[in-house]
């Protein structure tokens, strides 16, 4: 189903009775597409003309829905199997988000997902990561082997030099104690980089 049809129809919930074209018009102009507009802070779609309480709630109960689905296609799964479906999670949450934010997910020793945590969140071009933290929590999830995953608000994942630096230490810490740093994922708009395909691990 197009975008357009698509975002007609969560508004049509919200605004019964109402024609939403031009509402869903102005949002797709406004945002791109539909995925950045249901993923789009509330504080930037309350300055839209037509966007109540009620349609915030539609456009962020989907947004719910889409990452609890796609969150439910990777979680107890075996990870490296299920490559394309760990990137749409990736994706759909992290790649529309205005600020940067650090995700950990964590795998056992069959590299199937135990757990997915957010550890931190920055601003729009940095988000603070500590390696320490980040292997004690790998420690408390009895975790063998991670992969991290960062978004770039500005849409290009290429990685910064404090990307590459901080993923080293992540993984020398790990390595110390046993546990493998299997990749780290920056998050794009459309696209992804990883470290492992580009030889930075």
């Amino acid at each position: 189903m197009p975008d357009y049809e698509l975002l007609e129809l969560v508004l049509f919930r919200a605004i019964p009775r109402q024609d939403v074209k031009p509402l869903a018009h102005l949002l797709l102009e406004t945002f791109g597409d539909f995925n950045a507009v249901v993923s789009a802070p509330i504080a930037q779609l309350t300055k839209i003309k037509g966007v109540g309480d009620t349609v915030i709630c539609e456009l962020k109960i989907v947004e719910a829905t889409a990452q609890r689905l796609a969150r439910a296609r990777i979680l107890r799964k075996h990870v490296i199997s299920s490559w394309d479906a760990v990137l749409d999670y990736c994706h759909t949450v992290m790649a529309h988000r205005d600020t940067e934010q650090f995700r950990i997910l964590f795998l056992d020793r069959k590299n199937v997902l135990i757990a997915d945590e957010e550890q931190a969140r920055g601003t729009i071009d940095h988000v603070p990561v500590y390696p320490r933290e980040v292997v004690k929590r790998a420690l408390e999830m009895n975790a063998s082997a991670l992969i991290l995953v960062h978004n770039h608000p500005s849409g290009d994942p290429t990685p910064s030099t404090q990307d590459i630096q901080m993923t080293k230490q992540i993984g020398m810490a790990a390595a110390a104690l046993g546990i493998e740093l299997h990749d780290h994922l920056i998050i794009g708009r459309s696209r992804e980089l990883s470290f492992r395909s580009e030889g930075l691990l």
